[in-house]
């Protein structure tokens, strides 16, 4: 049951940034210029001070090895198959066509199973880690959620079809956290999740949300103040939260 609570946490609920989106523009705006700094604080901080350590105490140095394979096949993803994150909109006539907007379905599908996998690997470590990891996923869903939203608004899809279909996909953290849940039965799996997990972290917060954290500001150092609550809340939430077996 908790492990259902934090996976709906880090899918459905991190729907609202979207359901934001369709109704009042604005406040989705504030939202996601806010949310972006956070979320790129609190990504890295997870990845560098709970992930990584509780990986390498599993598996030894060769989670290091997986994080940085993660790290750059998150870019290979990205980049070369499907759009996780930065969801470019590729327009025909003053429309997203089509075939982007199947990539973004189908990119932000996969990610949410990822989402649900590095939750759950987090749980069987330790329920407060796992508290930490939805929490994070969470935060980088919400603009995540919104850029989703705004592509399926900008191709012509019914504000319903929208909601619908992206339920669908953030259900499949869902389905990543117990299928997870069912199959993890050695620490060599745990620690090789969670050192995958980690390397997906530190590229979403580093690559895809850090280049981004002044978009909407006034002032460059106005943004730090999210940045920097993001990562203190963390460090603080680790501190707090034994995660450590």
């Amino acid at each position: 049951m908790q492990l259902f609570l934090l996976a709906l946490l880090g899918s459905i609920v991190a729907l609202l940034g979207g359901v934001v989106f369709l109704y009042d523009r604005k406040l989705s705006s504030t939202l996601e210029r806010h949310s972006i700094p956070f979320a790129a604080g609190v990504l890295v901080t997870v990845a560098l001070l709970a992930l990584i350590p509780e990986a390498f105490e599993l598996i030894g140095e060769s989670a290091l090895v997986i994080v940085l394979f993660s790290f750059f096949g998150a870019y290979l993803l990205e980049h070369f198959l499907v759009s996780i994150h930065h969801h470019e909109r590729h327009h025909h006539h003053g429309r997203v066509q089509e075939s982007s907007v199947a990539l973004v379905v189908m990119g932000d599908t996969i990610h949410n199973f990822i989402d649900g996998i590095a939750i759950a690997v987090s749980f069987f470590v330790n329920p407060g880690l796992g508290l930490a990891t939805a929490f994070s996923t969470f935060l980088h869903e919400v603009p995540h959620e919104i850029g989703d939203f705004g592509i399926l608004l900008s191709a012509g899809w019914k504000r319903r079809k929208i909601l619908l279909i992206n339920v669908i996909s953030a259900s499949f953290t869902i389905v990543g956290a117990f299928l997870t849940f069912f199959v993890a039965e050695s620490n060599s799996f745990v620690g090789g999740m969670m050192a995958v997990s980690a390397g997906i972290f530190l590229y979403l917060g580093t690559i895809d949300f850090l280049p981004r954290i002044s978009h909407g500001y006034t002032s460059r150092v106005k943004s730090l103040f999210p940045l920097v609550l993001g990562v203190a809340i963390m460090i603080a939430v680790l501190m707090l939260v034994p995660h450590a077996k």
